[in-house]
């Protein structure tokens, strides 16, 4: 399985939030990279966050921004 460019900025916006916190959020302002932008979107579509710019992490998004991170600190041991 090949990892898309979109993937990647999707995994990468995921490893920004602080699972520790469920109250703190991501915000991804106008003048972001635009693959931060993008990849903001497709998560609230994917219904992984609350809004499209970034927000909170869904139940959905908490589960999956858990993989992700774990996958991350695995990878770069």
């Amino acid at each position: 399985m090949l990892l898309s460019d979109e993937i990647v900025a999707e995994i990468k916006f995921l490893s920004l939030f602080n699972l520790a916190s469920h109250q703190e959020g991501v915000k991804v302002h106008g003048n972001a990279d635009p693959q931060m932008i993008s990849a903001a979107k497709r998560l609230f579509d994917k219904g992984f966050v609350t809004q499209e710019d970034g927000g909170y992490l869904s139940d959905l998004g908490v589960e999956v921004a858990e993989y992700a991170q774990k996958m991350l600190i695995i990878l770069n041991s």
